[in-house]
């Protein structure tokens, strides 16, 4: 009965860590994606290193690098790397928690670099210093339905079509879009900050869930003397 309750939990921890490696190659191959064609870490250069590819990118090799040592030490049935995936996931799970309290904390400081870097990003694209800023605006001006930082008015006289309201024949006159980008973006995470919250709730239960299923099978192990199979 013991026997077939460790090969039950052997083989139940190798499907959800192949699931999760599945799933951390997604997150990597959508991060490459959002990089590869967008730009808006221009936009924020002092936050470049927290931009949603780059916590993608990170996150997917994390995923893929801790459920593949998962996957491994329950496959092999070995002590050493189910210790291991342990303690990754207990590090994890740590640092989860670190980030979302320092998200809390410093929020508003967040929110003031970010206009910070925009408003220095549009003063660089109104006096044409690089194509790249004027082409960085008008990629997130049409993505997120926005015109400015607060409204078209940040613009003054260089008003790009971006701003603009699709097909409509008169925009240089007045018919442009009316909210600015860093109200869209605070908006957002305002309205998702309830899922966000949760999904890190989720997550930890998860990875404790991994943590309970990785001890027992290493105790259930420790106990057959196989610690060390390959």
């Amino acid at each position: 009965m013991a026997h077939s309750c460790l090969k039950c939990l052997k083989y139940t921890m190798c499907v959800a860590n192949l699931l999760c490696f599945i799933c951390g190659v997604a997150v990597l191959a959508f991060g490459v994606i959002m990089m590869v064609s967008s730009n808006y870490a221009a936009l924020t250069p002092s936050l470049a290193s927290f931009n949603i590819a780059n916590i993608l990118l990170i996150t997917g090799i994390i995923i893929t690098c801790v459920s593949f040592l998962g996957f491994l030490g329950a496959l092999k049935e070995n002590r050493c790397l189910l210790l291991s995936f342990f303690l990754m996931l207990f590090l994890m799970m740590l640092l989860e928690l670190t980030a979302a309290c320092l998200l809390l904390v410093y929020e508003g400081e967040i929110t003031e670099r970010v206009k910070t870097d925009l408003i220095k990003g549009l003063n660089d694209a109104k006096g044409n210093s690089t194509h790249s800023k004027q082409s960085d605006w008008d990629n997130i001006q049409e993505k997120l339905d926005c015109c400015g930082i607060n409204n078209v008015t940040d613009w003054g006289n260089n008003v790009p079509e971006s701003c603009c309201i699709p097909e409509d024949p008169s925009c240089k006159s007045h018919k442009y879009r009316q909210t600015g980008c860093l109200s869209k973006v605070t908006n957002f995470f305002e309205k998702n900050f309830l899922t966000i919250g949760v999904s890190v709730i989720v997550l930890c239960m998860i990875e404790v869930l991994g943590m309970c299923f990785a001890m027992t099978l290493f105790c259930h192990i420790s106990r057959s003397g196989l610690g060390y199979k390959f």
